[in-house]
């Protein structure tokens, strides 16, 4: 399952020739999934899968395609509706009801961002409702995973930023909502995370054929994969389920997380303390705000994270983004309501229950959609 070939045909006829020259017997190339990983796309690639009854699926993609197929292959072996998957463990429990196993799916990144080659997640889009939904399932990890950065010189400037910007929310939420158990590793992850992507984001932009700037925003990329292994994202990326419509995935995470990060501030001290230190070294922010603290740190932290989306020329507000309506936002606090993404509002550093989202989440948005933080209500 490969788009690649139109990407990077040298590195397509590279990948190609390998497998060729091991001896291995080939059905395809098949064309992988669009970006959001529509449904559409997961039930066409299980057809193909039916259709081929191959050992093993080889898809070489970025993180749509990756994770379409997962999906396809859960659907492949215990058949049913992609709804029946969607939540935690779904697919292990039929598995083991079933005595079945997956068929080995390897996965090799062609982009830097999701890391969809290395987690438990698989993201699907319905089109019809422009709502992203998740599959969270320790058997949909790839059992094996290929990454050769060089392969991301050819990715587009828009898509390499995107994927910095999605790299960089995986380590920044998981480190906003690490457990007590787990704050050291996620702490260590995510800063060194952040920082790779960070120190490297604009030149990645400016210069796609650095080879070192690509390994390093590679490394922060997947950085952020490891990341949402050891805790989970939040906010930011539940609401960014709801606007697939408008904003890719990156983007919408960029713009979302400085209004969540207001909102957590209270929560979330010690981690801004870490954060501004770190951003002071990039000139995001001024060394005076260093000795702040309370909503006023979070204040800051938020408006360097809006400073690094300003120089890559990203927008930072919602109402900024063309077809933004209100019904975008409604969509978002229904979709915060779903029981299938509850593991969202579980993992926020501020407990949300889903009777507390019109409450305390519509304020977030609303700010979001101006850039006024004075409209943020906090617990």
């Amino acid at each position: 399952m490969t788009n690649l070939q139109t990407r990077d045909p040298h590195s397509y006829h590279n990948i190609f020739e390998s497998l060729v020259d091991s001896g291995l017997e080939i059905a395809g190339p098949f064309p992988s999934a669009q970006p959001n990983s529509p449904k559409e796309d997961v039930s066409r690639i299980k057809e193909e899968i039916l259709r081929e009854k191959p050992d093993f699926v080889l898809v070489a993609s970025g993180g749509s395609g990756i994770d379409a197929t997962k999906a396809a292959v859960v659907l492949a072996i215990l058949d049913g509706d992609i709804e029946d998957y969607f939540g935690t463990g779904k697919v292990t429990e039929k598995l083991v009801a079933e005595g079945k196993k997956l068929l080995p799916c390897i996965a090799v990144q062609t982009a830097s961002g999701s890391s969809a080659h290395l987690t438990k997640y698989s993201n699907i889009t319905d089109l019809k409702t422009n709502q992203k939904k998740l599959i969270i399932d320790e058997a949909v990890i790839p059992p094996r995973a290929l990454f050769d950065y060089s392969l991301t010189k050819s990715m587009s400037t828009s898509l390499t930023l995107d994927g910095a910007f999605d790299g960089l929310a995986h380590c920044l939420e998981v480190y906003y909502g690490a457990s007590p158990e787990s704050f050291e590793k996620a702490q260590e992850i995510a800063l060194t995370g952040i920082e790779l992507i960070v120190s490297s984001i604009e030149k990645a932009a400016a210069e796609p054929f650095d080879i070192t700037t690509r390994e390093t925003l590679g490394l922060g990329a997947d950085l952020g994969g490891y990341a949402v292994m050891v805790g989970g994202t939040n906010g930011a990326h539940l609401t960014s389920f709801s606007l697939v419509d408008i904003l890719s995935h990156g983007r919408a995470c960029a713009l979302l997380n400085p209004y969540y990060t207001v909102f957590f501030a209270s929560s979330i001290q010690k981690q801004l303390k870490k954060l501004a230190h770190l951003f002071s070294k990039y000139s995001l922010i001024d060394e005076s705000s260093l000795s702040f603290d309370g909503q006023k740190l979070g204040l800051a932290v938020a408006k360097a994270l809006i400073a690094l989306s300003k120089r890559v020329g990203y927008p930072t507000t919602l109402g900024k983004i063309e077809g933004m309506s209100k019904a975008h936002i409604e969509r978002a606090l229904q979709g915060a309501k779903n029981p299938q993404l509850e593991t969202k509002l579980n993992n926020m550093p501020v407990p949300m229950t889903s009777d507390m989202v019109d409450e305390y989440m519509k304020p977030i948005l609303e700010a979001a959609l101006n850039g006024d933080f004075g409209l943020i209500k906090t617990l």
